[in-house]
């Protein structure tokens, strides 16, 4: 049995974005029709780069500013998502842009909670590792504020667990528009912590 499973599950590529910048305030982000991945990520990403500065997510491991493996390649949520996202912060349509995302994928109501070290693999042999859950930040909650005054500051608890996964390339390639990416999944029962009955 391989320790990946291709899934009969075909996600279509409905939207691209190239992050620009990352220091700012606010996050830029500009659409494209394709986007190159080499080792490093999304080839013009400003989260490009094989080793990044560790931040506050990880600082139970490490101290801030460590140098550590850089598994934030690229940003993918789903279309369902940012339409349930959407609809709970009372707007017409939620811009992908305002999330830095590179890729938007429909297909999968629940992506966000795809297993970490899942694969999605392009029919061209692009293949992105999901690191894990992205989690809600305040910069993207500016962002929105920028355009919709009043609303950023929802953005937060409207999105938790809806916020899609951070990924890095495993193989280099291009995606385009309306491709499909193909869900490989690892095999792994339900793991329990201590020998308790909880998910964790």
């Amino acid at each position: 049995m391989p320790a990946l499973v291709a899934k009969d599950l075909f996600l279509q590529i409905t939207w691209l974005g190239v992050v620009t910048e990352r220091f700012g305030v606010e996050v830029e982000t500009e659409p494209r029709k394709s986007i190159d991945l080499d080792w490093n990520g999304v080839l013009g990403g400003a989260h490009s780069g094989r080793h990044r500065a560790s931040d506050s997510r990880v600082l139970q491991q490490h101290k801030k500013d460590t140098q550590i493996a850089n598994v934030r390649q690229l940003s993918i949520v789903s279309r369902e998502e940012i339409d349930q996202i959407a609809r709970a912060m009372k707007i017409p349509k939620f811009n992908p842009e305002w999330l830095g995302a590179n890729i938007v994928l429909s297909g999968c109501p629940d992506f966000s909670h795809i297993p970490p070290s899942s694969r999605l693999q392009a029919t061209n042999g692009t293949t992105l590792v999901v690191d894990m859950q992205n989690y809600p930040c305040h910069q993207i909650g500016m962002t929105i504020e920028r355009d919709l005054p009043g609303l950023g500051k929802s953005f937060k608890q409207y999105a938790k667990g809806r916020r899609g996964v951070t990924a890095w390339v495993e193989r280099p390639g291009q995606l385009a528009l309306g491709d499909q990416l193909r869900l490989h999944c690892p095999e792994q029962r339900v793991w329990l912590l201590d020998g308790q009955s909880q998910l964790i």
